[in-house]
């Protein structure tokens, strides 16, 4: 079973590079998911993260917009607690007029960041209880149909730009159901609910002028290489560089070596972070191709969000192409 693949880009800073060179890979990155026949990228919003570039999303999706022609791009997502609906309104009501049919936006209400970074950006632990509140008022900006009267989002009111909730709880599939949305499950980090969410979602689905049917897309790592041994050395590179970024930050924490990484991840701790990436395909473009076969029959996905997880560039461009080859039948057609 197939079905049709899109791109999850972080704008990972790998060692001894640039965030400059980072943005340039992301510019590769969707150029090479719109050549291989990728459905869209998305681009997530994260916070005090040094080995993560993506944190003003809207910026680098205009960016990669003006690079690309016709694969879709969008926020895989905003954190919406972190911000004022009508300013997101008028970000993406702002990428849809410049880019027609090209933007999404999906939402979720984690911070995206550790709590002293919620404080820096003005959040409080209570932000994300009005998520749901904030979704309407963000929907109806983007309708031309304010809840708040008197108060237009200019750009943004009529783009309607299509909005997809985010989660990896049943919290996000509730609220995904009940609104109609489209639900991204973020199972490439989080992947303990995935089917309770997946199930709750579908049962519950109530239909929208947005969607008429339950349409889930799940979130996958994968590292593809023309050998196992050969992905299994970028996936080890990958993760030890996933946990430094995680258990290291700021400018006085150590410089863990490797044998430090890996002995930390035989510890509860580490096992947890490594449980984390529980869905990853790792290895040669057939094994791969047998992951996500299996992966999409258990789930019943309709779309697949891809984070192709190795850490130099030119590894994540080989393994786009390699997973595009061997799944060729999940594609758009190649213009």
């Amino acid at each position: 079973m197939s079905v049709p693949l899109s791109l999850l880009d972080l704008a990972p800073i790998a060692p001894g590079q640039s965030v400059r060179e980072s943005f340039a890979a992301s510019v590769a990155l969707a150029q090479a998911g719109e050549e291989y026949g990728y459905r869209r990228v998305w681009y997530a919003e994260h916070h005090n993260m040094p080995t993560i570039a993506s944190s003003a999303t809207s910026v680098l999706i205009g960016h990669v917009a003006e690079h690309t022609s016709t694969i879709r791009l969008g926020a895989g997502g905003v954190m919406l607690p972190n911000h004022a609906p009508l300013t997101i309104a008028e970000q993406f009501g702002t990428l849809a007029t410049l880019f027609p049919d090209r933007i999404d936006l999906g939402l979720g209400r984690a911070p995206g960041s550790d709590q002293a970074t919620m404080r820096a950006m003005r959040r409080d632990n209570a932000s994300a209880e009005s998520f749901p509140q904030d979704v309407v008022e963000l929907q109806g900006y983007l309708a031309g149909e304010s809840v708040i009267p008197g108060v237009q989002a200019v750009p943004g009111g009529g783009t309607n730009v299509p909005l997809y909730i985010l989660g990896s709880s049943l919290f996000g599939a509730k609220l995904a159901a009940a609104l109609g949305l489209p639900f991204a499950f973020a199972s490439h980090f989080s992947p303990d609910a995935l089917y309770d969410a997946a199930s709750l979602y579908r049962r519950e689905f109530t239909p929208s002028k947005q969607l008429a049917a339950p349409y889930l897309l799940v979130g996958v790592n994968v590292v593809a290489a023309e050998s196992s041994a050969e992905a299994t050395d970028q996936f080890n590179a990958a993760r030890r560089n996933r946990v430094r970024g995680m258990i290291a930050r700021g400018p006085s924490s150590p410089d863990y070596s490797d044998e430090e990484i890996d002995a930390f991840l035989t510890t509860p701790q580490g096992s947890q972070i490594a449980q984390m990436m529980k869905y990853t395909a790792v290895g040669s473009p057939v094994e791969v191709r047998a992951f996500l076969d299996e992966f999409a029959a258990s789930t019943q996905a309709d779309e697949f969000i891809i984070a192709h997880g190795a850490l130099q560039p030119e590894d994540r461009l080989r393994s786009l192409r390699l997973t595009a080859e061997a799944m060729t039948d999940a594609l758009a057609p190649i213009n």
